[in-house]
Formats: C-alpha cells, sequence, structure tokens
C-alpha cells in the first residue's frame, strides 16, 4: 500500500460506516462517560458494553454519583461485561480519586490519564480525543492489526503503531482512524479468515499476515 493510498481507502471506508454501528464509546462526549465507556469496553463486545454503560449511567453519570455507590450496585449494573468485579472496583477508586486530586474534573493531559489505575494509552488517547476533541490516535488491536495488514506501518506493538501512524497519517485522518478500523475490524476485517472478497480496499491491502481470507 502507497502512503496516497490512504486518502482512498479512508474515503471507502467512511462510505461503508454507515452500514455498521458506532462504538458506544465513539458516541459520547462527556469525558468521564467517555472514560468510563471506555473501561467497561476493555474485553467486552460492543452491545453488552453499551447496555451496561446505559445501566450504570442510569444510576450514576458523574464523578460524585459514582463515588458513592457501593461495589456490589456498580457489579450489578455493568454485569456480564468482562472482569466485572475489578472494573467495578476500578470505577469506584476512579471516581474518588478524580473528586479527591482532581476536583471531579477528568484531566486532558496523556500524563495525567495515564496516572489512573486501569487506564492505558489506549482509553486514554480515545478520552482525549472524542472527550475534548484533541489530536491524536487511538490504537486498539483493530487498529494495529489492519494498520500493519493493509501494509500501511510495520510494527509489532500497538503502541509501536501509534508512533507510526502519528508520523504517516494525515492529522485530518486522526480522530475518525480509529471509529473506521474498529467497524472495519468487527465487520469485514477480521482477525482470521477476513472477508476479503467484501472487502472494499482489498484492491491497496498488502494482506500482511493474511493466512487464509473468505
Amino acid at each position: 500500500m502507497k502512503p496516497s493510498d490512504i486518502h482512498a481507502v479512508v474515503a471507502v471506508l467512511k462510505r461503508a460506516a454507515l452500514r455498521w454501528r458506532e462504538p458506544v464509546s465513539s458516541v459520547l462526549e462527556d469525558p468521564f462517560l467517555v472514560l468510563v465507556s471506555c473501561i467497561l469496553s476493555l474485553r467486552t463486545k460492543d452491545p453488552v458494553t453499551e447496555a451496561a454503560s446505559e445501566r450504570l449511567f442510569g444510576l450514576a453519570s458523574t464523578p460524585q454519583a459514582l463515588a458513592r455507590l457501593p461495589v456490589p450496585s456498580i457489579e450489578k449494573a455493568i454485569y456480564p461485561v468482562g472482569f466485572y468485579r475489578t472494573k467495578a472496583r476500578t470505577l469506584r477508586d476512579l471516581s474518588r480519586t478524580l473528586l479527591r486530586e482532581h476536583g471531579g474534573k477528568v484531566p486532558d493531559t496523556m500524563e495525567a490519564l495515564l496516572a489512573f489505575k486501569g487506564v492505558g494509552r489506549k482509553t486514554a488517547n480515545l478520552v482525549l480525543t472524542v472527550g475534548f476533541g484533541k489530536p491524536g490516535i487511538c490504537v486498539d488491536t483493530h487498529v494495529h492489526r489492519i494498520s500493519n495488514r493493509l501494509g500501511y506501518v510495520r510494527t509489532k506493538t500497538p503502541e509501536e503503531t501509534e508512533m507510526a501512524l502519528m508520523k504517516k497519517l494525515p492529522e485530518r485522518y486522526w480522530l475518525v482512524y480509529n471509529e473506521l478500523l474498529v467497524a472495519f475490524g468487527q465487520n469485514v476485517c477480521v482477525p482470521v479468515s477476513p472477508w476479503c472478497s467484501r472487502c472494499g480496499v482489498e484492491r491497496w491491502c498488502a494482506k500482511r499476515g493474511v493466512l487464509r481470507s473468505r
């Protein structure tokens, strides 16, 4: 894939994405709600995350309210997200830390976000880009896999992919790149045996690492 091909690829994926639902965290705007829903989404499918987020936000949609909820109540609200017991404690503790150290406001820097337990670069970038509208590239397993599969980057880890994309990907695509590739990775460019026969960007794809396709 040539660097200039990214314009055509993004254009095709934008049209295709109209058929796919957006991940729940990408349709939220409040930084706290983005942060909470992103933590819930880890190792969890989007429909489960969406339902759990709605139940939890119905009980508590601010750090003040969530900090007061007993852990068993949070567990009940977010079940069956992956690791729901651990996430319930993490969310309650995170809310209390926000109140104690940040005046109840989610910080808008990578360094401050990474200081929270349970927050990695993927979550921090999503909060910064979706919650605050700051430039950044959220790299999850889909973005890492597909960027390498296309041949757009050659990297071994999501963090390496993030750094490579920041140097190569036009900045006007930074905010949409994650949601486009997540939807694409869930519906077409799946991890094992991707649907190349249904793929609108196959003509530009190097198919690196693809051993079998449909």
